[in-house]
């Protein structure tokens, strides 16, 4: 189901483990390019690390959705050889060891684009391929504390806290994707390939443009403001009588809307109140008149009657309340495959809809070697 997808007939040989570098090739092949894993003989890490669905580790069969996959000892010169054939015929190369790792491997940038001029080569590693940190270790936590966004992150009067997702990580595969993407059309107008350098430090400073924005305003560094905003009120979570709810009011017609419909429109006369920043520095008071209201209400109830006057607001939801709720559903978030060893079972696919192409159809994550027959048969050589 994937020839009329937008990068069916592209091949990406990924020399990639863990997470940063699998989720970029993942969101490839959800676009139809055909995905190498190339493995280590033990296969990628996320092999061996669970939580396990009858051995078979979850956070590998989802990030590894869609490729197959062949083990070669690099270090073995047949082995590098195999690759070395593989990256001839191949339009993208992506790769996440630390610098220079892969150029003692024999499988660098400069060997392979000798092979390969067209060849686009995605370097995807904690601090760049340069720098005075180049060297350095890095996980998704390192990261979180170093770019700043554990900073802002947490209750003004806790301490700074993870973003419940490895966000580093995720967001590096994102930008990976995006990357190869603007390569792969540049290459349409020049006939050569690229060298793409992503730092997982730089991918992190680059989502908080407001973060950086409001530092480079005014020299100093944001702070945390927990559920609320930093510029704007009403903005955060507000109580509900069992439990509660979201809401996000960034204008005056906004906050005169929802002045009405909680019973007090009086508050749009209040001095406290007249601008945003006014409400900021009055937030206090401004959240006990909304809770005034929304104490007697359920969270639904709340909910129902702001959506309903045009006030946004939300539900606060878990993970199995999002993903099973019926507009993920009809959005087709989660895809059916079937994997050869556990059967049906479903996985995430990329978010982004083409006209005229069919969700779903994801092949399942490979095991470890299982597509080596193929895949040297296809360079013409025996197993």
């Amino acid at each position: 189901m994937s020839w009329n997808r937008p990068l069916a007939g592209m091949r990406v040989l990924d020399f990639t483990r863990v997470l940063a570098g699998p989720y970029c090739t993942a969101l490839l092949a959800d676009l139809g390019a055909d995905v190498i894993k190339v493995e280590p003989p033990a296969g990628d890490d996320y092999r061996h690390v669970g939580p396990f669905i009858e051995g078979e580790s979850a956070l590998f069969l989802a990030i590894n959705r869609g490729k197959r996959s062949i083990a070669l000892d690099l270090a073995q010169p047949d082995d590098l050889a195999i690759a070395q054939a593989l990256a001839a015929k191949s339009d993208v190369v992506v790769e996440n060891f630390r610098p220079g790792v892969a150029q003692k491997l024999g499988i660098g940038w400069e060997k392979l684009s000798q092979i390969n001029p067209k060849l686009v080569y995605a370097s995807i590693s904690g601090f760049g391929q340069e720098g005075a940190l180049a060297a350095r270790p890095a996980y998704d936590i390192v990261l979180q504390a170093m770019s700043g966004i554990m900073s802002v992150t947490g209750s003004p009067d806790g301490p700074p806290t993870l973003v419940g997702e490895s966000i580093a990580d995720v967001i590096a595969g994102l930008f990976g994707s995006w990357s190869i993407l603007a390569a792969l059309v540049e290459r349409q107008r020049t006939g050569t390939g690229r060298h793409i350098d992503l730092a997982m430090f730089d991918a992190m400073i680059a989502i908080q443009p407001l973060v950086v924005a409001r530092y480079l305003a005014s020299g100093e560094a944001p702070h945390r403001v927990g559920n609320r905003h930093a510029l704007s009120a009403p903005f955060g979570a507000f109580q509900a009588r069992d439990g509660m709810f979201v809401l996000a009011v960034l204008n005056n017609k906004l906050f005169g809307i929802l002045a009405q419909h909680i019973g007090r429109p009086d508050l749009t006369g209040d001095e406290r109140f007249r601008s945003d920043s006014d409400r900021l520095a009055n937030e206090p008071a401004l959240r006990a008149a909304i809770e005034g209201w929304s104490s007697a209400l359920t969270v639904s109830e709340a909910v129902m009657a702001l959506v309903a006057a045009g006030v946004p607001a939300a539900e606060i939801q878990d993970i199995a309340q999002a993903l099973t709720s019926p507009h993920a559903e009809t959005r087709g978030l989660l895809q059916d495959t079937s994997h050869p060893l556990l059967g049906a079972m479903r996985v995430p696919e990329q978010p982004a809809r083409f006209s005229g192409v069919v969700r779903g159809g994801i092949a399942p994550a490979p095991g470890l070697n299982a597509d080596r027959p193929d895949i040297l048969a296809e360079l013409g050589r025996e197993n």
